[in-house]
């Protein structure tokens, strides 16, 4: 991976070099310039990126020489290792060329486990939205359903941020916790599932809706235990009648806001359905199938007990399951980044 990172960063330098002299021809006009300048931009990040990285490499060196003189020299040697795979992940997302989106829809669901599951659930949003304030993403509560012990059936969020898309996107799929639920008073451990699915927020012009192919009820907003949190029907329900999907958001007060928001919601679906179909005819194609994020996938396991996370995609275990579940995501979505782009140039490559 990291001579393949090297490489990469090499065709950046000699890119950014050749992008030096076009932008300095004088009959260059205003759109080309702003195309260029863009394309500048990024690759002047990618190299400071690797640069720090260096740096950062001959830290880590530094501090293990050090902690076997110094034992409290540990402290220093974990943080530069947690900022490297920090700017790693930034690196590789930047390196990778597929599609990036800067704001996503997530849903987090409940899966089979009853009232521990949804407590699961909500762990998972927990972990997530104290992801998002690392990157210093924004998170949008759209809507929910809680249960009385503090679970929730079901959340839906939206997520914006510099390229969110590329570091959540391999989150979708089924997360299984092992553990002693709170519920459970003999001390055995159960296993229970909860489901993420990770949309990109897309554009009307990138999906378009009919008006004839909706039908939009209104209801109460409800807050935890079932309590209603205002007297207005200002909670949206959108029914898309073609393909049955069905979304609902009850965050906001108004009632055009929520609309605007599960109309997002569903435009979101809908580009996930198209590409969805897309991949299903590209397997036929091949003949092969192309291993996805989808959420009938079991893709993680948190096995409390043993403090461990192991991400069965790429076959990575880490031991600091209380940071991970505490927002420290950095080191599974740097593993799964380096994973994709490895993938990615074997294609290219071949």
């Amino acid at each position: 991976m990291k001579e393949l990172v090297k490489s990469l960063v090499e065709k950046a330098r000699e890119r950014l070099q050749k992008l030096q002299i076009e932008l300095a021809r004088t009959d260059i006009d205003v759109e080309e310039m702003k195309k260029l300048s863009i394309e500048y931009s990024k690759l002047e990040e990618i190299v400071q990126l690797y640069e720090e990285l260096e740096e950062l490499e001959s830290d880590i060196e530094f501090w293990q020489q050090v902690v076997q003189e110094d034992p409290l020299a540990e402290r220093e040697l974990t943080s530069s290792r947690l900022e490297c795979e920090r700017k790693l992940s930034q690196l590789i997302s930047l390196l990778l060329p597929s599609k990036d989106y800067d704001s996503i829809i997530m849903e987090i669901r409940a899966g089979t486990g009853g009232e521990e599951a949804a407590l699961f659930a909500a762990d998972l949003y927990r972990m997530y939205t104290r992801y998002a304030e690392r990157k210093g993403w924004q998170v949008e509560l759209a809507d929910f359903h809680d249960t009385e012990l503090g679970g929730f059936k079901e959340v839906v969020l939206f997520v914006r941020g510099k390229s969110v898309y590329k570091y959540l996107k391999w989150e979708s799929g089924v997360h299984r916790v092992q553990r002693v639920p709170i519920t459970e008073s003999s001390g055995r451990i159960h296993t229970s599932t909860a489901t993420v699915a990770i949309l990109p927020e897309v554009s009307t012009v990138e999906v378009q809706i009919d008006l004839k192919d909706i039908e939009i009820d209104t209801f109460k907003a409800s807050g935890h235990g079932g309590q209603y949190v205002n007297k207005t029907e200002s909670a949206v329900r959108v029914t898309h009648i073609p393909t049955g999907i069905v979304v609902s958001c009850q965050s906001e007060r108004s009632q055009h806001q929520n609309k605007e928001r599960a109309l997002a919601i569903l435009r979101a679906k809908l580009f996930q359905l198209k590409q969805e179909e897309l991949m299903e005819e590209l397997s036929r194609q091949r003949k092969s199938q192309i291993k996805t994020a989808e959420r009938s996938e079991k893709i993680r396991t948190y096995n409390f007990p043993q403090n461990r996370v192991t991400d069965h995609r790429i076959d990575y275990t880490s031991y600091r399951l209380k940071e991970i579940l505490d927002g420290d995501l950095d080191e599974l979505v740097s593993k799964l980044l380096e994973f994709e782009l490895a993938e990615t140039a074997k294609r290219i490559l071949s």
